[in-house]
């Protein structure tokens, strides 16, 4: 049985990404895990917005530091960190069903000992330029993707439904 992604975001600080990204969550089965501190409250106006209607949809969690995560999944779940400071990329990451996608703070990103201990489950979305990084939101829909697609979107519908017939 497909038990769904799991996304984290530690810290989020702006409320219309960790919105979008509960959106997302939602439509894709995922379930979201909130690191504190947050940089809102969870009631703000421009979360619930971004976020419409899907709340009562979302399987959320939320937790006082990264190591509760950790604990709460339990030995043998494999988490990716998602940085621009990793050498490989997502896509060249085989994805399971069940996996932790690990997203940081919108200013800096995930801290940089977790980096270090963590460097072979490091992951980056490429990019050019000297560009900082892209929108955490965009970021967490890349990534959440390209993992369904790996896994054959497997709980997703697979086909769209018209509401009329088209001509």
């Amino acid at each position: 049985m497909f038990r769904g992604l799991n996304i984290v975001l530690v810290e989020p600080e702006i409320p219309q990404n960790t919105g979008n990204i509960a959106r997302t969550c939602a439509c894709t089965g995922s379930h979201l895990h909130l690191v504190r501190p947050l940089g809102f409250e969870i009631d703000d106006r421009k979360l619930k917005r971004a976020g419409l209607d899907y709340w009562d949809r979302l399987d959320i969690t939320y937790y006082d530091c990264f190591e509760d995560v950790l604990e709460k999944a339990g030995e043998g779940s494999r988490f990716f960190l998602f940085t621009t400071k990793a050498k490989r990329r997502y896509s060249d990451q085989a994805f399971r069903d069940g996996d932790y996608l690990v997203f940081g703070k919108e200013t800096h990103g995930l801290p940089e000992p977790l980096l270090r201990a963590n460097y072979e489950k490091c992951l980056r979305i490429p990019m050019g330029g000297e560009l900082r990084s892209l929108n955490l939101s965009n970021s967490v829909a890349i990534a959440v993707y390209e993992a369904l697609r790996q896994l054959d979107f497997e709980g997703l519908e697979s086909e769209g439904h018209l509401t009329g017939r088209p001509d």
